[in-house]
């Protein structure tokens, strides 16, 4: 009976919130919980003095796609995509992909 006083007296906190433009849900199925984690796909939108191309080849390169994947996809030539890229990496002043992958998350 003392347990069950000393149960009912605790507070409970209030559930913990993602940061950000994370959304997380909880999911019961079959006797487990199962968490989940979303967020905004990034795409080139997050830079404004890119052209409409330019926006779609960093929407590619944040996804994983290669030059040359970029180039079929597009029906250009990998160096034109060579070009492209080197492009944009000036225009935002980054030097790698993951440079661009962080620049990305920064300005969200």
């Amino acid at each position: 009976m003392a347990t069950r006083r000393a149960r009912d007296r605790t507070t409970r906190s209030p559930p913990l919130q993602p940061p950000g433009d994370l959304h997380a849900a909880s999911l019961r199925i079959g006797g487990e919980t199962l968490f989940v984690l979303s967020q905004p796909v990034l795409d080139g939108r997050s830079f404004p003095d890119l052209t409409a191309a330019e926006a779609n080849i960093v929407a590619a390169l944040l996804s994983g796609l290669s030059n040359a994947e970029i180039a079929r996809a597009r029906r250009r030539s990998v160096r034109t995509i060579g070009n492209q890229v080197a492009s944009i990496f000036r225009k935002l002043g980054v030097a790698s992909r993951a440079e661009l992958l962080a620049a990305s998350f920064r300005d969200t």
